[in-house]
């Protein structure tokens, strides 16, 4: 009885994909069976109504073997297990707050004169909606957007799946119009902070968020943002994907992956590629998707521009009159430090439009500067209280990342910087995908706790004693790695070592990518970009590690440990003998 309402439960709470949900399932069957060879009690989970049990199962050494080759996926599932039993018996919905509108964007279909029936009839017919939303009968409204303006607004009466075989997963809504008041309150209401994006023209909301927007012309704090269960691995990779795309956003699936890992490893992250592969996109969707955006002050932009020579444009500076004048990084940290048990980022555009250890190298030392302190990171004061009233630290819920263009314009990257950043490259171009500009099926944002994104490890001593063996094992590469580098003066050093020990482990832990991929990202992302010149050592060394690469095989298509730092490499060799110089950054 409890696995079909566990069942229930999964589809009402988790935002996770139908084939995930579907795997908790018949993974707590799986354990079941195997429980009694794992010396515990035959019993089946879907039969107990008491947590304790389910613990004492998940410290089983025989099911934490089992759990991580199965990449956690028992582990989650039994954990979700437990958050079911807990809510059983109780009418407490975990959401505080319901939709119950539908915003339709008709701008296609919308002419000047269309007649009232028409109208209704294109906002009615035919839409890619959530069958869930649907099946809970909490939507009571829809309304017909055209140029971000609301246009009339319906009373949902009833709504049926649309049979033609081109049209599956679509519905056509049955209503009528809605009350005078409701209408003369929504009709020609601005919805462009609700309903952003040009992905999917389905978006949903509360009746609440729209009269709080008529009557004050501005949203909630977080009106759209519900704080949800919290997703662990690849339900929150699938989580952060889905809505990108659903905001008509082209990303692969293993670069979420990566950015996310580079995020938790260390917060401070570059992105570099050709103008208009999205860089700057991804980092803002990626933080609405997790609760965080510019109108709840938890997302800020900051244009970099060539004039900055120190870091007052960034921390502040004290003025004529002897007052500090606050700058955008400082208000950040402080609204951080405020609401620190959410993530808050920061997203330096062409931050190498200026030299970086020029502007920057304050926030750059205090950051190495991190370390535990019972159960929080912290760091040195980044700004004493002269100048701020209370001093201000660097707190672990604020994510870093620039993005960065290489051409006559801008400046390059000292090691120094290098040293203290994951170095992520989006060259990667589909032209022909149109998959993901097809309406997709809406997803909301979260509200994503810190503690889902925020790094656990700060030195190997927090970690050694339960991963020595994927230590010893990176240790040993990098030692290998480091040969080959020596020569040019380029190997790397025990911080180096350390973040990419975390990013392993933080994807080992996350079951995202298997080892050697995570290496390679790895390898891509803090070795590469060391390796600059235009002598004789420079083409041995790429040789060298092409080979180490490809395990001697220069078939990188087909063959190789390490095929994205193979590429690399080859393309780098390929510009040494077309110019007689070659960079990790010359595209």
């Amino acid at each position: 009885m409890n696995g079909e309402k566990f069942r229930q439960w999964m589809d009402r709470n988790l935002n996770s994909k139908e084939i995930t949900r579907k795997k908790y399932f018949d993974a707590i069957k799986i354990v079941s069976n195997e429980m009694a060879g794992w010396g515990l009690d035959e019993v089946d989970i879907y039969s107990l109504n008491d947590p304790t049990y389910i613990d004492k199962v998940m410290l089983n050494s025989d099911f934490i073997e089992k759990n991580k080759r199965g990449n956690q996926m028992y582990s989650a599932a039994l954990n979700h297990y437990k958050k079911y039993l807990a809510s059983e018996g109780s009418e407490v919905a975990i959401a505080t707050d319901v939709d119950d509108v539908i915003l339709i964007k008709i701008n296609q279909s919308y002419y000047e004169g269309i007649s009232s029936e028409k109208l209704y009839e294109v906002t009615s017919i035919s839409w890619k909606i959530s069958a869930k939303k649907l099946e809970t009968q909490d939507i009571k409204y829809y309304c017909a957007v055209y140029n971000n303006e609301i246009i009339d607004v319906y009373l949902l009466t009833g709504y049926k799946p649309d049979m033609r075989p081109e049209r599956e997963g679509r519905f056509i809504l049955e209503g009528e119009l809605a009350s005078e008041t409701i209408r003369e309150k929504l009709i020609a209401l601005d919805v462009q902070s609700i309903h952003k994006g040009s992905g999917n023209p389905v978006k949903y909301t509360m009746l609440e968020t729209l009269l709080n927007l008529k009557e004050h012309g501005e949203l909630p704090l977080e009106p759209e943002i519900k704080p949800l269960e919290i997703l662990e691995g690849i339900e929150l990779i699938e989580h952060i994907h889905s809505y990108i795309t659903s905001q008509g956003f082209n990303y692969s699936l293993i670069n979420i992956k990566n950015f996310y890992l580079s995020l938790r490893s260390k917060p401070f992250v570059i992105i570099s590629g050709i103008s208009g592969t999205g860089k700057t996109k991804i980092v803002q969707l990626f933080a609405e998707s997790v609760g965080a955006t510019e109108e709840n002050e938890r997302f800020k932009l900051i244009p970099v521009r060539p004039d900055w020579s120190d870091g007052s444009e960034l921390l502040g500076y004290t003025d004529i009159k002897g007052e500090f004048q606050k700058g955008p990084l400082t208000e950040m940290v402080e609204h951080a430090m405020k609401y620190s048990t959410l993530p808050h980022f920061v997203l330096l555009d062409e931050m190498n439009l200026a030299r970086v250890e020029y502007y920057f190298s304050d926030v750059l030392s205090v950051m190495e500067s991190r370390r535990r302190n019972r159960d929080e990171i912290i760091s040195s004061y980044l700004l004493d209280e002269k100048a701020t009233g209370v001093p201000l630290r660097l707190p672990e819920n604020l994510f870093i990342i620039g993005t960065v263009n290489m051409d006559e314009t801008t400046h390059p990257f000292s090691k120094k910087v290098l040293d203290r950043a994951n170095t992520i490259e989006f060259n990667e171009i589909y032209l022909e995908n149109f998959d993901y500009l097809e309406e997709q099926e809406e997803v909301e944002a979260q509200q994503f706790l810190n503690e889902q994104l925020a790094a656990n490890y700060i030195s190997l001593k927090d970690v050694y004693d339960t991963h020595s063996t994927l230590i010893s094992k990176v240790s040993s590469r990098l030692v290998a790695i480091n040969k080959i580098l020596e020569p040019l003066n380029a190997h790397v050093g025990y911080r180096v070592r350390d973040e990419i020990c975390f990013y392993m482990i933080h994807n080992a832990e996350a079951g995202l990518l298997d080892e050697n991929e995570a290496f390679d990202f790895c390898i891509m992302q803090k070795i590469l970009p060391r390796i600059t010149g235009g002598d004789g050592r420079v083409e041995t060394l790429l040789n060298d590690l092409l080979e180490w690469l490809t395990d001697r095989s220069y078939d990188i298509a087909i063959s190789g440990n390490y095929p994205r730092s193979a590429k690399k490499v080859t393309e780098m060799l390929g510009r040494y003998h077309a110019d007689g110089f070659t960079s990790f950054w010359i595209s």
